[in-house]
């Protein structure tokens, strides 16, 4: 079928459906906390074993420079649901919805073109909580199936954020009634800080919330919608988001896992996250939707993995890229990202165009022919749907706006400020007195590991980059 689509590259992309007959299911499942050198199909030496990764990649396209929204939960998951920088938006996700009810989103985009839509896993972008507590007894409004998805099943944010509990739609499954103290690997035999391992806080939580069953629950969910929809008349083609919560904090493998990795708990939770990729694909399989789905694996950030972690246990979670979870660096937002499709792309391919997550709803919207997107939404979305099927085109993409303080353009990454910006200390770099040197400037194509800082080298790049960068914060 990639043979088919290379015959009819002359013709316009509006012409797809025409081609493959029907528009495709597409699976998006997003890991949490997961480093770009975690999985073996990006970093051969790495310690841990992603077997089904790995075959995802090796089935399909795996892009080398693909970045999400930020280099935290929040805005990154913004950025992919509106396609939008989270830098225009006020992501207060614990007192109200990050996205306006009128905002388009994927799964909005989507559904207003005939799919079913459902999400499974954690939401992270608010509800309506104006006093930043839930009312158990009264729907939840401003989640999911306020922001264009059919179903929810899942959680209100990450797995070490109190209330511990459960919604269907609207709806908690249950009150978080009980109450479970705070989990701590610290100071433990592997040698965590406070933020890792079985890190979580103490709070309220539901009598079916059990921490180490979250991603297996949605594991289930996940499958389940997929086995529902197969047993359906399936008039409409199917788009399901999975958000794990998994490997983020905290880390708790079953104990199929435990053991397993030689990354430690860590490594043991990514193969978890491993397997569960693994078994949805599976499911996919089994229900005859392989050949016309699009599968999506990404992550929402960088790991947090210290450098005394990289040398406890040889591994490096962000294989050739500098920093982690929070920071400006590359190992904060630039992200594994693979999409399969035996209708649409080739097998074992490598894509090294820049891509942003923030580019999902203008490459769906033109892979189901959409009409355009709604105005004032989506305003920086641009598709890559072109590279992806394999047309030899430039990729449209020049500019990604990562953060108030980072702008890359082209090769060149400019950030502001000096120190990472995030969890790698030391997060803020004060300039001495007098000197020019306030700001790191690097040529990511002649050093992705960030380690020359250019800044004093390039003015002229740096002044241009500066321009940009302000120009776009306040479009």
């Amino acid at each position: 079928m990639f043979r088919a689509i290379a015959f009819f590259s002359s013709l316009s992309l509006s012409t797809l459906a025409f081609v493959f007959g029907e528009k495709p299911n597409i699976v998006f499942i997003l890991a949490d906390d997961m480093g770009y050198g975690d999985i073996g199909a990006y970093n051969q030496d790495s310690n841990i074993e992603t077997p089904h990764l790995d075959a995802l990649s090796a089935a399909g396209m795996r892009f080398t420079d693909a970045h999400s929204g930020g280099s935290t939960c929040v805005p990154s998951r913004y950025a992919l649901l509106t396609g939008r920088y989270p830098t225009r938006a006020k992501l207060d996700a614990k007192r109200s919805p990050t996205i306006e009810a009128d905002r388009a989103t994927i799964a909005s985009l989507l559904r207003d073109n005939g799919y079913a839509t459902a999400m499974v896993g954690k939401w992270h972008e608010g509800f309506e909580t104006p006093n930043r507590e839930f009312d158990y007894d009264k729907p939840l409004r401003g989640g999911p199936a306020d922001r264009g998805f059919d179903s929810f099943f899942g959680m209100h944010a990450s797995l070490d954020i109190p209330p511990y509990f459960y919604i269907r739609d609207r709806t908690p499954t249950a009150k978080p009634t009980n109450r479970i103290a705070a989990g701590t690997s610290e100071g433990g035999p592997e040698g965590w800080t406070r933020i890792q391992g079985e890190f979580w806080r103490e709070g309220p939580i539901a009598p079916d919330f059990v921490i180490d069953q979250v991603t297996p629950r949605f594991e289930e969910e996940a499958i389940a919608v997929i086995e529902g929809y197969a047993r359906s008349k399936k008039e409409k083609p199917l788009f399901l988001y999975l958000a794990l919560p998994s490997p983020h904090t905290p880390w708790v493998p079953t104990p199929e896992w435990q053991g397993k990795s030689q990354a430690g708990m860590y490594g043991d939770f990514v193969m978890q996250v491993d397997a569960v990729v693994g078994n949805v694909v599976a499911a996919l399989d089994k229900a005859n939707m392989s050949d016309n789905t699009l599968v999506f694996f990404s992550s929402d950030n960088g790991p947090v993995w210290y450098d005394k972690d990289e040398e406890k246990f040889d591994h490096v979670s962000t294989g050739p890229l500098k920093g982690m979870k929070g920071d400006s660096w590359e190992g904060g937002h630039r992200m594994p990202f693979i999409a399969k499709w035996p209708q649409g792309i080739e097998a074992g391919s490598v894509n090294d165009h820049l891509v942003s997550f923030a580019d999902l709803l203008a490459t769906f919207a033109e892979l189901v022919d959409s009409k355009p997107i709604p105005e004032g939404s989506g305003e920086d979305s641009i598709s890559f749907l072109s590279g992806m099927i394999g047309e030899k085109v430039p990729s449209s993409r020049r500019t990604i706006i990562h953060d108030t303080n980072t702008i890359r353009n082209g090769d060149w990454k400019l950030i502001t400020q000096l120190g990472s910006g995030g969890f790698s200390p030391p997060r803020r770099i004060k300039p001495e007195p007098g000197s020019r040197l306030t700001g790191q400037l690097y040529n990511l194509r002649e050093d992705i590991g960030e380690t020359k800082n250019r800044f004093l080298e390039y003015p002229e790049i740096v002044e241009r980059l500066k321009a940009k960068l302000e120009k776009e914060l306040a479009r």
